[in-house]
């Protein structure tokens, strides 16, 4: 299992990408991309395993203020084999490796699950509610490097 950077040019065709939900997941960077640029290392990695994309993670954009946040998800058919873990903790090292001082923050919906398990097993300790555009009242978790 491992992570690559999404890049802003992807080749369709590779086998990697042979599923619709690959095919989705380029879409949505290239827009995503489009939005708040391509800085690396702040930005999407998809997950493979077993040669083949199984999710995607990453910067939901470029620190600010010494404040990073990441997001991770898998495709329906690939939860529960732990890659959202790995993918969370690539993330960190990612980040630690960019900025030793950086503050790393993460969202979840209001409510304990595997995301949130998912934090506290790699650090990350609840901080407040916070509005999100996509989850509405959320809880940020925070974790300094």
């Amino acid at each position: 299992m491992y992570i690559r950077p999404i890049q802003l040019t992807e080749d369709r065709n590779n086998p990697l990408f042979q599923s619709t939900e690959s095919q989705d997941l380029l879409a949505i960077y290239n827009e995503y991309y489009a939005k708040i640029g391509f800085v690396e290392p702040w930005v999407g990695y998809m997950i493979v395993y077993n040669d083949q994309v199984c999710g995607s993670c990453g910067f939901v954009s470029p620190p600010l203020d010494g404040v990073v946040e990441i997001a991770y998800w898998t495709f329906s058919e690939f939860e529960g084999k732990g890659i959202a873990s790995f993918a969370c903790g690539e993330l960190i090292k990612i980040a630690t490796i960019a900025d030793p001082s950086i503050l790393i923050t993460a969202k979840t919906a209001p409510e304990h699950n595997a995301s949130t398990r998912i934090l506290e097993k790699h650090g990350f300790r609840f901080s407040k509610i916070v509005q999100d555009h996509e989850i509405g009242d959320a809880w940020l978790w925070e974790r300094k490097v």
